[in-house]
C-alpha cells in the first residue's frame, strides 16, 4: 500500500486502542483485532510487533494524558491481547498458506494429469487418424486389414478394397488455392464417410482414400460400396461460393482371405486404380490377375534394360535394302535384339515400347547407334560403293539437345563416313511445332548424314511439308505395299505411284518396306520405287552374313 494507506490504516487502529482503553469495561476483543488487522495487511514481522507494543506503551498513555489507578493493569492487558491476537492470526496464515500450497500443488499435479491424458489422447487423433480429414489414416487402415486378413480363414472368408483417388485434384488447387482445396477434400471425405457406411474408410494421404469390405459375400459387394462411393462425389462441392467438382477412379479388389497378404491386396488395389485411371477416369476398373501378371512382367523387363546393356546381352540383326533397278545393296537397317536369359531372344516389339515409356530408349538407343557405326565401318567392298547403315532414331533421342555432337563424335571415333549412315525417325516427329528436332536435323544433314523418313503413309502424309526438311528418303510403309500381292488391287498401287512420283518431284528417293514377294517388287519397280526391304530381299541377319554378300 501506499506510504498515505498506511498511515490512514495505523491511525484507525490506533484510535481502536485508544477507545478500548477508555471503555468500560476493558474490551480485549479491540486487541485481537487491532492484531488480526495488523497480520492481514502484512505487517507481520517480530519488529512489527515490537514497535506496536513500544508505541502503545510509551506514546498512548502519554499522548492520550490518561490517568487512572489501573491504567498499566488496563494497558498490560490489552498489550497482552494485542500480542496473542498477532501469534494467532500468524499461525492462522501459515496455516491457511501451507493449506493454499497443498491445494495449488494438488490442483496443478492434477491439471498435470488431466493435460498428460488429453496430450496422449491428441498423440493416439494423431498416430491412428488424419488431421485434416479425422478419418482413419494409413496406420489404423493398416491395422485393421491385416486383422481381417491375418483372422481365422475358415468358411471361404472373403475380404474386399476399393482404391479411390480423386480425378486431377491438382487441378482444384491450381484454380482456387490450397485453402479451398482442403475445404474440398474435407467435404469428400465427409460423404464418402457416410455413403459407405458401416464400412471402413481412410485417407491414405493426398488425395487417395480406401475403403475396406471386411466380410464381403462376393465382387458384388465391393462394386456397390464403389459405386456408392462415386455416386456421393459426383455432386459439386460449394466451398466460399466456389462450386468444385470432383470425380473420382476406383480399383476394386476381391478374394479369399486364405493365401492373401495386405501387401498382396494394397499392391492389386494400386494396379487396378492406375486402370481406372487410364481408361479416363470417373469410373471404377475391377483387378484382372492375368493382365496384372502381362504388366509386372513387362515392368521386370523394363527394369533389366539397363543390366542387359552392361553384359552385352543386346545385338544387332541387319536387313538389306536393295535397289529395285539393279538389285544391288545400298544400304542395311540395324534391327536390335535381346538374348534374354531366362526368356531368349526378343524382338525388338517386346521391349523398345517399355524403353520409350522408361525413358530408358535414350541409352538403348545410343548403344544401338554406335553398335551399329562401329560394325559399318569394316563392311569394305572390292567393287562399288560399301553399303550405307540405316540406325532408327526415338522421339527422346532427337529431342536431346546434345544429339548433333553425340553422332559427330561417334563417326570420329569409330571413322565411319558421314554419307554411310542413315538415320530413320518417323513421320510424326517431323511434324512438330518444336523447331529444335528440325534444327538438330538440318545440322546432322549438312554433315552428310542421310535422313529417312520411316512408316510413311500412316501419319500426316504432308509431302508439302517435307520439301522444307533435310529429308532424303521415304520410307514407304509396308501396309501398302501388302495390297500389292493381288493382281487386281489397283487402289494401293495408284497410291504409291503418286507419293512415288511426289517425292521424286522433291528430289527424295523412295524405299518400300514389307516386300514379300517376287510380284510386289516387280509392280514396285514397274511405278518407278527406288528401293525395297522385306523378307524378298533377305530376312534379318548377324553382321556377318551381310559382310560375305557384300564380298
Amino acid at each position: 500500500m501506499t506510504h498515505a494507506q498506511l498511515e490512514t490504516l495505523l491511525q484507525r487502529l490506533t484510535d481502536l486502542l485508544a477507545e478500548a482503553l477508555r471503555a468500560e469495561p476493558l474490551d480485549l476483543r479491540v486487541g485481537h483485532k487491532v492484531a488480526d488487522e495488523l497480520v492481514a495487511a502484512h505487517i507481520a514481522s517480530a519488529e512489527a510487533l515490537g514497535r506496536t507494543v513500544e508505541v502503545i506503551q510509551l506514546r498512548l498513555v502519554r499522548d492520550l494524558d490518561l490517568v487512572s489507578d489501573d491504567i498499566e493493569d488496563r494497558m498490560a492487558r490489552l498489550l497482552g491481547a494485542v500480542a496473542t491476537g498477532y501469534a494467532r492470526a500468524l499461525r492462522d496464515r501459515t496455516l491457511d498458506e501451507q493449506e493454499s500450497i497443498r491445494r495449488a500443488a494438488m490442483t496443478a499435479r492434477a491439471e498435470a494429469e488431466q493435460a498428460l491424458r488429453a496430450s496422449e489422447a491428441r498423440f493416439r487423433h494423431q498416430a491412428t487418424h488424419d488431421p485434416l480429414t479425422d478419418l482413419p489414416n494409413r496406420t489404423l487402415f493398416a491395422e485393421r486389414l491385416a486383422a481381417a486378413v491375418d483372422g481365422p480363414s475358415g468358411s471361404g472368408r472373403r475380404v474386399g478394397l476399393c482404391f479411390l483417388d480423386l480425378d486431377r485434384f491438382k487441378r482444384v488447387n491450381d484454380s482456387f488455392g490450397h485453402q479451398i482445396g482442403d475445404r474440398a477434400l474435407v467435404a469428400a471425405a465427409r460423404r464418402l464417410r457416410r455413403a459407405v457406411e458401416p464400412h471402413l474408410v481412410a485417407r491414405l494421404g493426398g488425395d487417395a482414400f480406401v475403403v475396406l469390405v471386411e466380410r464381403s459375400t462376393g465382387t458384388g459387394d465391393v462394386v456397390a460400396v464403389a459405386e456408392a462411393a462415386l455416386a456421393a462425389l459426383s455432386e459439386p462441392v460449394v466451398v466460399d461460393g466456389h462450386d468444385v467438382t470432383v470425380t473420382a477412379s476406383v480399383g476394386i479388389v476381391e478374394r479369399r482371405v486364405a493365401g492373401t497378404s495386405p501387401d498382396d491386396l494394397m499392391r492389386a488395389a494400386g494396379s487396378t486404380l492406375h486402370w481406372a485411371k487410364s481408361a479416363g477416369g470417373a469410373g471404377w476398373a475391377l483387378y484382372d490377375a492375368e493382365r496384372d501378371g502381362r504388366e509386372q512382367a513387362r515392368q521386370e523387363l523394363s527394369a533389366a534394360i539397363p543390366t542387359g546393356l552392361e553384359r552385352g546381352e543386346f545385338f544387332l540383326d541387319y536387313q538389306p535394302l536393295t535397289s529395285l533397278h539393279d538389285g544391288s545393296l545400298l544400304g542395311v537397317e540395324a534391327l536390335v535384339r535381346w538374348r534374354h536369359p531366362r526368356l531368349g531372344v526378343l524382338r525388338p516389339d517386346s521391349f523398345i515400347g517399355l524403353a520409350e515409356e522408361t525413358g530408358l530408349i535414350v541409352q538403348l538407343g545410343g548403344w544401338v547407334l554406335a553398335e551399329a557405326c562401329r560394325e559399318a565401318v569394316g563392311w569394305t567392298s572390292t567393287s562399288g560403293q560399301p553399303p550405307y547403315v540405316s540406325v532408327n532414331l526415338a522421339v527422346r533421342q532427337v529431342r536431346r539437345p546434345g544429339l548433333v555432337q553425340e553422332v559427330r563424335a561417334l563417326l570420329r571415333r569409330t571413322g565411319l563416313p558421314p554419307n554411310r549412315l542413315q538415320l530413320e525417325i518417323t513421320e510424326s516427329m517431323m511434324m512438330t511445332t518444336s523447331e529444335e528436332p528440325v534444327r538438330a536435323l538440318r545440322a546432322l544433314a549438312d554433315l552428310g548424314i542421310r535422313i529417312a523418313i520411316d512408316d510413311f503413309g500412316t501419319g500426316y502424309s504432308n509431302l508439302a511439308y517435307l520439301r522444307d526438311l533435310p529429308v532424303t528418303e521415304l520410307k514407304v510403309a509396308g501396309e501398302f505395299v501388302r495390297g500389292l500381292r493381288a493382281p487386281e488391287a489397283r487402289a494401293d498401287e495408284r497410291i504409291l505411284a503418286s507419293l512415288v512420283s511426289l517425292a521424286h518431284a522433291l528430289d527424295l528417293t523412295v524405299t518400300a518396306e514389307g516386300v514379300e514377294t517376287g510380284g510386289q517388287a516387280e509392280r514396285l519397280r514397274a511405278i518407278g520405287c527406288d528401293a525395297g526391304q522385306g523378307w524378298h530381299f533377305g530376312r534379318p541377319a548377324p553382321p556377318d552374313h551381310i559382310l560375305a554378300r557384300i564380298r
